[in-house]
């Protein structure tokens, strides 16, 4: 079976196909989704630190420059959005950016809320356990990081089941090749999400609160301050990238647990539960070994070599982050499951000037539900039965995690 992210059983398992690709050279060309394939870690590291890719090519070219065709006009109102947050700006726009989101969103600003974090991951999992068990994914993974980002950005309890099914709509439109449909599902929510943000920014002008979108009104350098557009956009990419990354590391992490019982009871035969450090090793071992985020595109806006391949100007490129985490180039027995693995530069962050920001709020979530899940007074969780993964292959998850205690 080769590189087909339309395929189940591929995206159910597309580590072997990633081992022939790697044996098979450094860049390859997928004729199914028109992109260079590159599968090794040392390349794919190097790369997301090369300034001659992008994730946009809109600073240098415009799209005929750059013999790409424009989106459809209906879809403005999603690319407006995505286009003005971090994940797909360049520089200088994504300096100026991201200097300013880093004065609002500081490392304080996680560590006070970490109690709050380990309080809501023991409230969710008690109200599983007195539910006997059911889907890991909707009673845990899923409500606390949209909580927490809610809890982050001051929007109220009441408007709060409002934002997951804003932000699952709007990653459809990250998977390769999206149809209409899901196209259509993601402008009507960027353009909901924008219209309520725009309102709640409007009132934290008029009221400041403690809450970031305050902060990220207040922030300003002697470049100025973030527009309206970049404040909104930094606010929904927060949701999208910290609810979708938390949410499917939680439960592709658990099932790979459940699939290493010998590592499971590894965690569990500490005395007490499993302390902060181990549990942030062992997170990140999981991060490694069952990515959420497969594929990381680039566009290539000066012609580059990978090995004895030149890749021109105007291609695209797909940095195959979970192929690169399981390189045996770079990590000893990459195909093993090892909690305890200490040397773990693993990519599932990012690199370079995207390197994830909300990346140590990500740490704090997860150390949080897994430690609250492996508390030595709870009964141990088990597998109901063998669960199935989305359609989706860019973003990887489960559709369901039955558990029992």
């Amino acid at each position: 079976m080769g590189f087909d992210p339309w395929d189940a059983a591929f995206v159910a398992d597309p580590y072997p196909a990633y081992r022939e690709l790697r044996e098979r050279g450094r860049a390859e060309w997928s004729p199914a989704t028109g992109q260079w394939l590159v599968s090794h870690y040392a390349d794919v590291s190097a790369l997301l630190r090369d300034r001659r890719l992008g994730r946009t090519y809109l600073h240098r070219f415009s799209h005929e420059e750059f013999g790409r065709e424009a989106p459809p006009p209906e879809h403005e109102p999603f690319h407006v959005l995505n286009g003005n947050g971090l994940l797909d700006l360049e520089d200088p726009a994504h300096g100026r950016v991201r200097r300013l989101v880093s004065k609002a969103f500081t490392p304080r600003t996680v560590e006070r809320l970490a109690p709050a974090v380990e309080r809501l991951a023991r409230e969710l999992v008690a109200g599983l356990l007195a539910d006997g068990g059911g889907d890991l994914l909707t009673a845990v993974a899923e409500p606390l990081p949209v909580a927490v980002i809610a809890e982050l950005l001051g929007i109220p309890e009441a408007d709060r089941g409002l934002l997951r099914p804003w932000s699952a709509a709007i990653c459809g439109m990250f998977e390769l090749r999206p149809d209409a449909e899901t196209a259509r599902r993601a402008v009507t929510a960027s353009v909901e999400f924008s219209a309520y943000l725009r309102e709640l920014i409007a009132e934290r002008r008029r009221r400041p609160g403690t809450d970031l979108i305050s902060a990220l009104i207040a922030a300003h350098d002697e470049g100025g301050r973030l527009s309206e557009q970049e404040m909104i956009s930094t606010c929904v990419l927060l949701l999208n990238a910290g609810h979708e990354a938390t949410v499917n590391t939680t439960v592709n992490g658990w099932w790979a647990l459940f699939r290493n019982p010998g590592q499971l009871a590894g965690l569990r035969a500490l005395p007490g539960s499993p302390g902060p450090e181990k549990l942030s090793t062992a997170v990140d071992e999981l991060m490694r070994y069952d990515t959420p985020l497969q594929m990381f595109e680039r566009w290539v806006l000066d012609d580059i070599e990978v090995g004895d391949t030149v890749i021109p100007r105007g291609a695209e490129i797909a940095l195959l982050f979970g192929s690169a985490n399981r390189d045996p180039a770079r990590f000893e027995d990459p195909d093993a499951l090892d909690l305890g693995r200490a040397d773990n530069p693993h990519l599932t962050f990012g690199a370079g000037i995207h390197y994830c920001l909300g990346a140590p709020l990500a740490r704090l979530e997860l150390v949080s539900s897994f430690g609250a899940l492996l508390d030595e007074k709870l009964p141990p969780m088990r597998l109901v039965r063998e669960p199935q993964w989305q359609d989706g292959y860019v973003i990887r998850g489960l559709r369901e995690l039955l558990v029992e205690f």
